[in-house]
């Protein structure tokens, strides 16, 4: 970039490489290696090729191109630099003077949808669940803690004049405004997308609209993480779900930041009434974002090790995170994401509570130990999802609601626990029974196996004996 803005300036002025070396004592190939990437200036020289043009050296060394030649003169570059254009076998394209924009324009836009068809992140079901199985390791690894990230939501609001407190929609903006980017609400965003960023123009396109945890300001900052902590194009499914594990985490460390939270669950801990109903309103984000947090901060800055699940009614986990040694269901691969929890865990429980949306706490005992656990429905849009926050036992005296009186025993996942319907309902109702399974949409699920995969079958038995003499 700083070749291209340097030939656009001595060009501008009417220098040849010789007029513009003799100025600076240098010769017309050391400037032309420069001016052609070659070769990295010193900063002294840049000062000095600054003032023999008469521009500030800011000038020379801002990261836009000078022009959109100049931009298509570096993407053809990167372009004949990527393997899969060299795989191509062919000649080297010099662009010359003589090489018209719509011819670049033309190869840079082919050599992009190439390079979009080779780096696509698809996968398998299977692929997937692996890959989601070695990202949870490595969260496991960090106790869910990211530094260089708190470190980047930090430095964004202290441009933005953070001061304290729950983020204002007037802060937030200027956090955005800080990177460059403008923010536009539309009505007709495509159906498939959160956000859609344009970056030609710097602007972020939403909806005004909530789905779930995802608010439009946790959207923004989502999307806005991905260029603050430099992505780009994934590589693979493994690295899609890594950026996007890295933009949720930026988004709820600028939404919750880390020095104000880390000192209110202290000084919760001390008072022995750490809460993710406190966490959730004084920084007025989500439930399932609240409880998300707490496990980034936790364990780095309490000693508390924690686990964190979110599923649906019908038990199945779409999110899932442990560190105090809890075992969650899984298939072959160690996937979690598609099992179906036991019934008696807190995340199940809470549906069928007189107060669904009231904290659920109780005490569970599973082969793995004694587990105190929080469990919340979260309302969606579409289906209501239950955030269970849980730690072992000797953990529990920290918290509000560890009174409770509620346990219950799990064996899982041993199938004579809550897998296999009862026996007595087994009996009765084995080769009876033909339901018709709902499918799964979510692109992690896993079909539990059964006769009629995805099916409670426990569940299935239990509405035939409740129903059969209506």
């Amino acid at each position: 970039m700083f070749g291209q803005r340097l030939r656009h300036a001595r060009r501008a002025r009417g220098l040849t490489l010789a007029e513009l070396g003799a100025r600076v004592g240098r010769a017309a190939s050391v400037l032309s290696l420069l001016e052609n990437g070659r070769r990295e200036p010193k900063l002294s020289l840049v000062e000095a090729l600054a003032a023999a043009l008469s521009v500030p050296p800011g000038e020379l060394l801002r990261k836009q191109p000078p022009s959109r030649r100049a931009q298509l003169e570096i993407a053809l570059a990167d372009a004949q630099r990527d393997p899969a254009y060299a795989d191509l076998g062919l000649p080297y394209l010099r662009a010359g003077a003589r090489v018209p924009n719509d011819v670049l324009e033309h190869v840079v836009a082919l050599q992009a949808e190439l390079r979009r068809q080779r780096v696509k992140p698809t996968a398998t079901p299977e692929e997937a669940r692996e890959a989601n199985v070695d990202l949870r390791a490595m969260m496991r690894e960090r106790g869910n803690y990211f530094a260089p990230i708190e470190q980047a939501a930090a430095e964004a609001l202290a441009a933005a004049g953070y001061a304290g407190g729950a983020l204002s929609q007037g802060l937030l903006l200027s956090v955005v405004r800080h990177h460059g980017f403008s923010v536009k609400y539309v009505h007709d965003l495509p159906r498939s997308v959160r956000s859609v960023t344009d970056l030609r123009n710097r602007r972020i396109y939403l909806k005004q609209e909530s789905l779930g945890m995802h608010t439009p300001r946790t959207v923004l900052l989502q999307t806005l993480g991905h260029f603050v902590l430099g992505h780009s194009a994934p590589l693979d499914f493994a690295d899609f779900l890594r950026q996007r594990v890295e933009a949720n985490y930026f988004a709820a460390a600028v939404l919750v930041p880390e020095e104000p939270a880390a000192r209110f669950l202290r000084e919760a801990r001390d008072a022995r009434s750490l809460s993710v109903e406190d966490l959730r309103d004084v920084f007025a984000v989500s439930y399932e974002m609240a409880a998300h947090r707490f496990t980034n901060l936790a364990t780095h800055h309490l000693g508390l090790p924690c686990h964190f699940v979110k599923n649906d009614a019908g038990g199945i986990i779409y999110k899932a995170y442990e560190n105090d040694g809890v075992v969650f269901p899984a298939d072959e691969a160690g996937a979690i994401e598609g099992q179906r929890m036991c019934r008696e865990w807190s995340g199940r429980q809470v549906f069928a509570a007189a107060d669904r949306f009231s904290p659920l706490y109780q005490y569970s005992d599973t082969p793995s130990g004694t587990y105190w656990c929080v469990a919340f429905v979260d309302p969606g849009p579409e289906r209501d999802f239950a955030i269970t926050l849980g730690v072992p036992f000797e953990h529990s005296r920290w918290f509000r609601g560890r009174e409770t009186v509620k346990r219950v025993t799990s064996a899982c996942p041993d199938g004579e626990c809550c897998q296999r319907p009862p026996a007595r309902l087994a009996a009765r109702w084995e080769g009876l029974a033909w339901p018709s399974a709902r499918a799964h949409s979510h692109i992690l699920s896993a079909l539990p196996r059964g006769s009629f995969p995805g099916v409670d079958e426990a569940d299935v038995y239990s509405f035939l004996e409740k129903h059969e003499q209506d």
